[in-house]
C-alpha cells in the first residue's frame, strides 16, 4: 500500500535524522569549517561518513559547498539559510535531551551545552 501523506515530523528527520547530521550542523552554525576541521570536532566519524553526511546535507540544500580555486584544492562548509533555519529545532532538542537526562538522574554533558547557535532576542 502506498501512503501519500506528507508527515512533516518526518520530512525533517528525513533531513537531519542519523548520528551525525545534527552535529554537523550545530558545527557550521556559527562559521565555516573545511572537511579537515569538521573531522575533528566529529568523534568518531569516518571521512567515508563525513563526506556521504556532508553530500545528503547538501543535497538537501542545508548546507554551502564552496570549493576555491587553488592548488591544493580548498574546501569550507557552511550553512544556507534553510540549515540556519533549523538551529531553533537543534536547541530545542538540546533542552529536552537535558531535561530527560536529568530525569533519570544523569547530569548532561557535551559541546552543545558551551554555545548557544540560536541569536538571543533582545
Amino acid at each position: 500500500m502506498q501512503h501519500n501523506d506528507h508527515c512533516p515530523v518526518e520530512a525533517t528527520l528525513e533531513l537531519i535524522g542519523g548520528k551525525y547530521k545534527t552535529l554537523i550542523l550545530w558545527h557550521l552554525a556559527d562559521k565555516k569549517l573545511r572537511f579537515s576541521q569538521l573531522r575533528r570536532e566529529i568523534s568518531g566519524i569516518t571521512p567515508k561518513m563525513l563526506t556521504q553526511q556532508l553530500r545528503e546535507l547538501e543535497t538537501h540544500a542545508l548546507v554551502h559547498r564552496e570549493v576555491f580555486p587553488i592548488v591544493p584544492p580548498k574546501v569550507e562548509y557552511s550553512l544556507t539559510d534553510l540549515g540556519r533555519s533549523l538551529m531553533p529545532l537543534l536547541v530545542a532538542m538540546r533542552d529536552w535531551g537535558s531535561e530527560y537526562l536529568r530525569s533519570q538522574c544523569l547530569e548532561p554533558s557535551c559541546f552543545m551545552l558551551t554555545k548557544d547557535p540560536v541569536p538571543s532576542k533582545a
